[in-house]
């Protein structure tokens, strides 16, 4: 962030005035920004549809928090029966009036015409060329426009904060002149480029392994220079079981360095390194579940889930580099412990959560919301074994892969945060753009 930048934030920060700005109602802007209603700066368009039993017609639905259009499959006219619907109109603000709190608006496109929406979806067309559609959109994301949808939408959580369209037009926004909106949108649209297509690329690094993991895991495709025979092992040949541990729920937390936790609040417990928790607190915690513990786990043990609540029963954890730190297998788990020899390092994280190793657990995992699944049936499957030298040679295939997937979803991140940065900056007229 340049100096200037800098300066200015604290000026403002400060209550003073830099120059080429002005003291408002609304706090301190660019002097040649203004406050207008909404209702002088949107028209509302609406063109309705008399519907035809017999054609076909697609609606739109908008995603929240400012992610845009998608559409619903098409249905006849004889099944929309007698319900309101208009016709899209391209270049249009537009808002689902039962979830605008959650920021679900966009912007209508070339795309979307001979399409419909219902009474939910009202359309508005910019006027007086006073606001530009992506400009709006950036400014409804950030804390003042989301203020603004909130204040419109009174009411309870979910369907009863519906926008009210009149306050919503009486609300006043902040705008730069014209020009400036623009060149602010489309900086903003090139920030949501360059994520997008970052995004794209990380779909495809993991649709890669999902591929490498189906053919590598199963022995469909061999690796160079290896050609020695698979084994097939039934589970019991394998393993044994530990003993797990039953401390309280009040004594798990998600494991914060090196060994992926299951996301199931009371899978692993580290000591000295208890998320959510001050060190003050860490000493009486230890005290209260130390005598309680029976087993460690190991590295190289695998720690299975035998529930999961909204989850798949059968996520597993292969236990590696614990540095000395004491780990301990907690409520709703299964640890198992390989018999030494059988497994490279990392060979049964990979191939005991793939689709080929899930395949076997599905007729066994039983429940609705919660899913479980008992060591009577987990020994009722096997594990395939190729020689110890071709599972260390998968499993870097698959490590530099999770690397570079790894390195991508960081990168990902930090353009969000730049585009976040962005907006607090130009949204604002921190920082000004030429014109």
């Amino acid at each position: 962030m340049k100096t200037e930048t800098k300066q200015r934030i604290e000026q403002i920060r400060h209550g003073n005035v830099p120059e080429g700005y002005k003291k408002t109602k609304a706090g301190i802007l660019p002097a040649d920004w203004d406050v207008h209603m909404l209702g002088d700066c949107l028209s509302r368009v609406e063109r309705p549809v008399e519907i035809k039993p017999n054609e076909l017609y697609t609606q739109i639905g908008i995603r929240s928090h400012g992610k845009g259009l998608f559409y619903k499959e098409p249905v006849t006219g004889a099944v929309l029966g007698n319900k309101s619907v208009f016709w899209i109109e391209p270049d249009c603000f537009i808002v689902n009036i039962v979830f605008a709190w959650e920021q679900a608006i966009g912007k209508t496109t070339q795309s979307e015409v001979g399409m419909i929406g219902s009474h939910r979806f009202p359309m508005y067309r910019p006027v007086n060329d006073r606001v530009d559609v992506d400009y709006l959109i950036s400014y409804f994301l950030t804390k003042r426009g989301t203020d603004i949808l909130e204040a419109a939408s009174p009411g309870g959580a979910g369907r009863n904060k519906t926008l009210g369209q009149d306050r919503f037009l009486k609300s006043k926004i902040i705008l730069p002149p014209i020009e400036e909106q623009r060149k602010i949108a489309a900086i903003l649209t090139t920030q949501d480029k360059v994520i997008e297509l970052k995004e794209k690329r990380l779909v495809e690094k993991q649709r890669q392994k999902k591929y490498l993991m189906q053919q590598l895991l199963t022995g469909k495709k061999r690796l160079p220079g290896f050609s020695g025979q698979w084994e097939i092992k039934g589970f019991n040949q394998v393993f044994t079981f530990g003993a797990t541990n039953t401390f309280s729920r009040e004594c798990m937390c998600e494991d914060s360095t090196g060994v992926k936790n299951i996301h199931y609040g009371d899978i692993l417990v580290r000591y000295g390194e208890v998320l959510k928790l001050s060190e003050q607190e860490i000493p009486s915690l230890l005290s209260d579940i130390g005598a309680k513990i029976t087993t460690f786990v190991d590295d190289g043990d695998v720690v299975i889930a035998d529930t999961a609540e909204d989850l798949t029963a059968g996520k597993v954890v292969e236990v590696q580099e614990t540095h000395g730190k004491k780990v301990a297998a907690g409520l709703h788990t299964m640890l198992c412990k390989p018999i030494k020899g059988c497994f490279a390092p990392g060979w049964l994280g990979y191939y005991m959560n793939s689709e080929t190793y899930h395949k076997q657990l599905v007729p066994y995992i039983a429940g609705v919301k919660v899913m479980s699944i008992s060591k009577g049936n987990i020994v009722k499957t096997h594990i395939l074994v190729p020689p110890i030298e071709e599972q260390t040679a998968i499993v870097k295939v698959f490590s530099t892969t999770d690397h570079e997937i790894d390195l991508l979803q960081r990168d990902i991140e930090q353009e969000k945060q730049k585009k976040k940065a962005l907006m607090q900056l130009l949204l604002t007229g921190i920082v000004r753009v030429k014109t």
